[in-house]
């Protein structure tokens, strides 16, 4: 008898021990599923936890959508200033000069005197091979074009000028071919010409003058205006 008393005073505690690791491993399971509802639901589990996490779910979310829209406000700002820059280029790119040659060597610039012209001379030279891309320096509209210097005597053989607005004048000399006619209009940086040797010239080029009046002798120095205009020669 007192064996069996024994026996049955030693197990108790043990099936208690296990009895009780068995409730608290439920209410352990049973609080990480509360909580993980609550974060899920916003309502189940502990009331404070679950209006902590749904409080704090919501903040962020706000907090979120209004970085979002700070965010979109300033690339809707930049966009329209890179459009704006576009734009002003764009416009710039429309009124700029060039030269009337690509590429070319530098002969006779302005102002030159000597036996070689019966005044000083009036332009620059760009030396260059016969049947050279001539192009317009500056949009503008044909005023003249033709032989014996487009109206302006032979020692320019065949000319064109062209008119670009507020008293300035381009003028295109000793060309070989010319691809423009009176009264058209002409935008920078398109063929107008192939470059020669025709009237007074010592060798193949293009002879540029930039003038106040359609007419010889309103020229002026073509390199410094050019500079002026941002065209380094």
């Amino acid at each position: 008898m007192s064996k069996r008393v024994s026996f049955q005073h030693s197990r108790r505690p043990s099936l208690s021990r296990v009895r009780g690791a068995v409730v608290a491993a439920g209410l352990g399971t049973s609080m990480v599923l509360g909580v993980g509802a609550a974060i899920a639901a916003g309502t189940t589990g502990a009331p404070g936890t679950a209006n902590l996490i749904s409080t704090g779910a919501a903040d962020s979310v706000a907090e979120q959508a209004a970085v979002q829209a700070k965010m979109a406000k300033v690339a809707k700002a930049e966009h329209a200033a890179a459009k704006k820059v576009a734009k002003k280029a764009a416009v710039k790119k429309i009124a700029a000069w060039e030269t009337p040659v690509r590429h070319y060597v530098l002969s006779a610039c302005f102002g030159n005197d000597g036996a070689r012209w019966a005044h000083k001379h009036s332009g620059q030279d760009f030396a260059v091979p016969i049947g050279t891309k001539v192009e317009a320096a500056h949009s503008g509209t044909v005023v003249k074009a033709g032989p014996n210097g487009g109206g302006d005597g032979p020692a320019y053989g065949n000319a064109i000028v062209i008119s670009h607005g507020n008293g300035t004048y381009s003028q295109y000399a000793h060309l070989s071919r010319i691809d423009v006619h009176i009264g058209q209009t002409v935008k920078t940086g398109e063929k107008i010409a192939l470059s020669g040797n025709t009237g007074n010239s010592s060798g193949p080029h293009v002879h540029f003058e930039i003038r106040t009046t359609p007419n010889y002798g309103s020229a002026i120095n073509p390199v410094s205006f050019l500079h002026k205009e941002g065209v380094m020669v």
